[in-house]
C-alpha cells in the first residue's frame, strides 16, 4: 500500500507541481473549448492524455525508446503552442469537430509529454523488478490531478462567461492566447539547436 501511495502521489504532483507548469498549460488549451455539460468528452480528453503519457513512459521504462531530453523539452511547449494556435484559429467554430480535434491532440501530444518524465521515471522503477504496477499507480495519480485541474478550468470558464458575460469564443481566444505567450517563451528558452 505504501508503494501505491508513493507512485500515486508522484503522478499527482507531477501534474500539480507549479514548477512544471507546462502540464497545466497544456490542459488549459485542451480543455478551454469544453463546457461542463460536455463532462463525458472531458473525461475522454483526460484519459486519452493519460494513455498517451503512459505509453511513452512504459516504452521508456522497458528500454524500448530513448529520446534526447533537450529535444523533448522543446517539443512539449511546441505541443502547447500548436494546440493553443488551433484553438485561436477555430474559436469561432467552437464546435463538435474542434472538440474532437482536441481529443486527438490529447492522445498524440500525451505521447510527447510522457517522454518528458520518462528518464526520471525509468530511474525510479529500475530499482525494482516490477515496472507495470508502478506505471499504473503513477498513471492513476496523473489522471486524478488532471481531473482536478480540468474541473477548475471548466469552473473558471463558466464563471467568467456567466458573471462577466464573456462569450465562449472570446473566452477560448483569450485563454488560448495567454497560454500561447507562455509556450512561445518556453520554446525560446528550451531551443536545442
Amino acid at each position: 500500500m505504501n508503494e501505491f501511495i508513493e507512485y500515486f502521489k508522484l503522478g499527482l504532483f507531477h501534474v500539480l507541481d507549479i514548477k512544471a507548469y507546462d502540464h497545466i498549460l497544456f490542459l488549459i488549451v485542451l480543455a478551454v473549448v469544453y463546457q461542463f455539460k460536455q463532462w463525458k468528452k472531458v473525461l475522454w480528453l483526460i484519459t486519452l492524455f493519460t494513455i498517451g503519457h503512459s505509453i511513452t513512459l512504459a516504452l521508456s521504462a522497458f528500454g524500448k525508446i530513448n529520446v534526447r531530453a533537450d529535444l523533448v523539452e522543446f517539443l512539449i511547449p511546441l505541443t502547447i503552442f500548436i494546440t493553443g494556435l488551433m484553438n485561436v484559429l477555430t474559436a469561432r467554430k467552437a464546435s463538435v469537430g474542434k472538440e474532437n480535434q482536441n481529443l486527438f491532440f490529447a492522445l498524440f501530444f500525451g505521447l510527447i509529454h510522457g517522454l518528458g518524465f520518462s528518464n526520471y521515471f525509468k530511474m525510479m522503477v529500475s530499482r525494482g523488478e516490477d515496472k507495470l504496477v508502478p506505471l499504473l499507480e503513477f498513471a492513476l495519480g496523473v489522471e486524478a490531478a488532471q481531473v482536478i485541474i480540468v474541473a477548475l478550468i471548466l469552473l473558471f470558464g463558466a464563471l467568467i462567461q456567466s458573471i462577466f458575460g464573456v462569450n465562449r469564443r472570446d473566452w477560448i481566444l483569450v485563454a488560448s492566447s495567454i497560454v500561447i505567450g507562455f509556450a512561445l517563451q518556453m520554446m525560446v528558452d528550451r531551443a536545442f539547436w
